[in-house]
């Protein structure tokens, strides 16, 4: 948590992705929300990337939500849905995406994709994600044990775990597997030096957007050599389904596999070792969750709730409106923040409590209104089969071996890594049932 900051503070910055390599500045966001709910934000240079005209930071439960649910006035076409602005030679290849498409675009593209992302295909593979968690952390426990006792579930575990799933769901045969981590580290971790390398450089001598066409090119040439392969040899996969739709254009493919790609795989990838570190940190939450006292469905939510996997998403107005008092004029930049939202005291009693069993639990880490997240049943599988088997492999002690390493990102609430202390034996206190009853 941030440094507190005092009620007559001048507005505080939480716009600066190096904060965020620290951790989520939950002082600031409350600030806001007591004092500024929709607070102009300056968008300086940052770590090379150009200064931009500033933004409003929307920062209580409420008026996220009227944001997210208003496409009418809060646009994700005009601006696209990143905070910085993208180049404008790159905005018509940016709106091709269906997250940066407004209704009644949008609704066509998302109708196509449901159509091969089903919850019954989703389901079919929770067998196989149920026996992939078993291993990879009765893997990372051994491995502890043989050495300090110690382990990294961020590089044993959950890296592997969230791309794995996605390429059995994608149909992405196993040797170009690495490619997905490769592309998702790329895009989404573009303001991490760690993640990103030293970025491409334009013209002007300022760093190219990952999400150029010029970046995205070897990610697009491998979709279509990948549908080429399932036209010809067709699985039951979601490439198989998009490959062999007669309504989908080419570039519509790209774009699809490309958030499939980056999307799918973070939001598992950020989540779960969040709510594992949540786990560690909250021995009497984890003791309930072992013992049965707390189920895993809503634990599921509770940890989303927590560490949503995205921090910000970007708007435009469309036109003046008011937002919680506040004159936002046509053009504006108008930027949610999910974590602020989800600790918001007028919508969560007791915010900062890890209370496995609370309910309702209106968070809003997988979004609200005409882009809520598409895959969001995968990942709730995911995760909830993840910390079931965690529960069976993990010990009873499960403690943090030191602080995890944050992403630098205003975008992404990553963990590098997540070291944490094998201490003891896995058991459980009651019996399991089978996974499927």
């Amino acid at each position: 948590m941030s440094a507190h900051v005092a009620p007559g503070a001048p507005v505080p910055d939480v716009f600066d992705p190096r904060q965020y390599g620290q951790g989520v500045p939950h002082d600031r966001y409350r600030h806001l929300r007591d004092h500024h709910p929709v607070a102009w934000q300056e968008e300086p240079e940052v770590l090379g990337w150009p200064a931009g005209p500033g933004f409003w930071a929307v920062t209580r439960h409420e008026d996220v939500v009227r944001v997210l649910k208003d496409s009418a006035t809060y646009s994700s076409y005009l601006g696209a849905t990143q905070i910085r602005d993208p180049d404008p030679a790159d905005l018509p290849f940016i709106r091709r995406m269906m997250l940066n498409q407004d209704p009644p675009h949008h609704r066509r593209l998302r109708v196509l994709v449901s159509r091969a992302f089903t919850p019954k295909r989703v389901d079919r593979f929770a067998e196989a994600v149920r026996e992939r968690a078993r291993s990879l952390l009765t893997g990372a426990v051994a491995e502890a044990r043989s050495g300090d006792g110690t382990c990294d579930l961020v590089a044993r575990v959950t890296d592997d775990y969230a791309l794995l799933n996605l390429a059995d769901l994608l149909g992405v045969p196993d040797t170009d597997r690495a490619l997905l981590l490769h592309w998702t580290r790329r895009v989404i971790g573009y303001q991490d030096p760690d993640e990103a390398g030293t970025p491409s450089l334009g013209p002007d001598g300022s760093p190219v957007n990952p999400r150029s066409p010029s970046s995205l090119r070897d990610m697009f040439d491998y979709a279509h050599a990948l549908a080429a392969h399932k036209r010809r040899d067709p699985a039951d996969d979601v490439m198989t389904s998009l490959a062999t739709d007669p309504e989908l254009t080419a570039p519509e493919l790209e774009m699809f596999f490309f958030l499939l790609v980056v999307a799918g795989n973070d939001t598992v990838r950020s989540a779960a070792p969040g709510g594992l570190h949540l786990l560690a940190e909250n021995p009497e939450a984890y003791g309930r969750l072992r013992d049965g006292e707390a189920g895993f469905a809503t634990a599921v939510e509770e940890l989303l709730r927590r560490h949503p996997p995205v921090l910000t998403f970007r708007r435009t107005a469309r036109e003046d409106t008011l937002l919680a008092g506040t004159r936002i004029r046509a053009g504006d930049k108008v930027v949610v923040f999910h974590a602020s939202a989800n600790h918001d005291e007028r919508a969560f009693p007791t915010p900062f409590t890890l209370n496995l069993t609370r309910t309702p639990n209106p968070h809003v880490s997988f979004g609200d209104g005409p882009h809520v997240c598409l895959g969001a049943h995968f990942a709730r599988l995911q995760l909830r089969v993840l910390y079931e088997e965690a529960c069976r492999v993990l010990p009873a002690s499960l403690e943090p071996a030191g602080a995890p390493g944050r992403l630098v990102s205003n975008f992404i609430n990553g963990l590098k890594s997540l070291p944490v202390r094998v201490a003891g034996p896995g058991s459980w206190s009651r019996p399991w049932p089978h996974p499927h009853g």
